[in-house]
């Protein structure tokens, strides 16, 4: 294997920068070509591929998004455009390529690896956290931390007037940001799932805190299916609750901004053990981080199966928001 190719693809996510600068170095380091491919499955359907020099890699680590580019391609959900891009990548000398991101990335991945034969190793790269195989995705902790900080900024301007806020944050159908976020921001209740369906014990629960001589409270919301569902459940909470509300949806900016340490690192530690794994003949694998070791996971146990969140944080968000 001499040419690895590099692509990001679906939503971006902070750390996927220093994911494609450690893929270049550890490449180096063996003596393999690493390849960047721009826009995502996009790109590699028009070719867009070059290979990358150091100078393209420097000063990116603490940078958010990617470099690379990514998008959604409807034309690469078909066979005829997975084979379009398996040509592009053929006639550039690719013999290996590595995917950063999250499920529907990794399902065209398989695809294209089942259909033509080219040997993938997908690395986990959403704010979600909602892949199976690995405790952590990258971006997820620096999502987690954007989150946390809007809600400590927003704890402040709740106490001095004395209001009701509802928070919501991103994760799809994943309730991982909201569980963590809320838990480290002192959150007074968390909807995580089907938040029409929780307004009554919502409603109950404020009405408790509030006879006991709360002024303020803040509840994180996930936004599930719906992004701005938080709206109507604030809507349908002040019906019943005589208090001062507002809602604030904190959306994309959890996606950008300069990477936590943690993701920086999670990054490193899977952008080189993919590589690694291509050099050994590994293919149509995902690598991942388990209790600290790196793991290899065949697409078949990763694609479609999203992880779900721990009880316990569950059964600890229940004891520290009783309050």
């Amino acid at each position: 294997m001499q040419r690895i190719a590099v692509v990001t693809s679906g939503g971006d996510a902070p750390g996927m920068n220093a994911c494609i600068r450690a893929v270049y170095r550890a490449g180096v380091y063996a003596g393999v070509e690493i390849y960047g491919i721009r826009r995502g499955y996009t790109g590699m359907i028009d070719g867009d591929i070059y290979k990358i020099q150091r100078h393209d890699v420097g000063n990116i680590i603490h940078q958010g998004g990617t470099i690379l580019g990514t998008s959604r391609s409807e034309e690469f959900k078909t066979p005829e455009g997975r084979q379009k891009a398996a040509d592009q990548l053929f006639e550039k000398g690719i013999d290996g390529l590595i995917l950063i991101g999250g499920d529907g990335s990794f399902k065209g991945g398989n695809y294209l690896s089942e259909e033509t034969g080219i040997p993938i190793i997908a690395i986990p790269g959403t704010i979600d956290n909602d892949i199976a195989g690995t405790d952590f995705s990258i971006g997820f902790d620096t999502a987690v931390n954007i989150a946390l900080e809007s809600i400590d900024r927003i704890r402040d301007t709740a106490i001095s007037h004395g209001r009701l806020f509802f928070v919501e944050v991103m994760g799809h159908t994943s309730s991982f940001i909201a569980l963590e976020a809320g838990i480290a921001g002192g959150a007074a209740y968390l909807v995580l799932h089907n938040g029409h369906q929780e307004v009554e014990a919502l409603c109950s629960h404020l009405e408790s805190l509030f006879t006991k001589g709360k002024h303020h409270a803040i509840v994180v919301v996930a936004e599930g299916d719906h992004p701005g569902c938080s709206f109507s459940i604030a809507k349908q909470v002040s019906s019943r609750i005589k208090m001062e509300s507002r809602v604030c949806v904190l959306g994309h900016t959890q996606r950008g901004g300069s990477p936590t340490s943690r993701d920086r690192v999670l990054a490193a530690k899977l952008g080189v053990s993919a590589v690694n794994a291509l050099l050994n003949g590994q293919g149509g694998v995902m690598v991942g981080e388990i209790k600290r070791e790196i793991v290899f996971q065949p697409f078949s146990d990763v694609i479609g199966k999203q992880q779900k969140t721990d009880p316990r944080m569950d059964a600890l968000s229940r004891i520290l928001t009783g309050f």
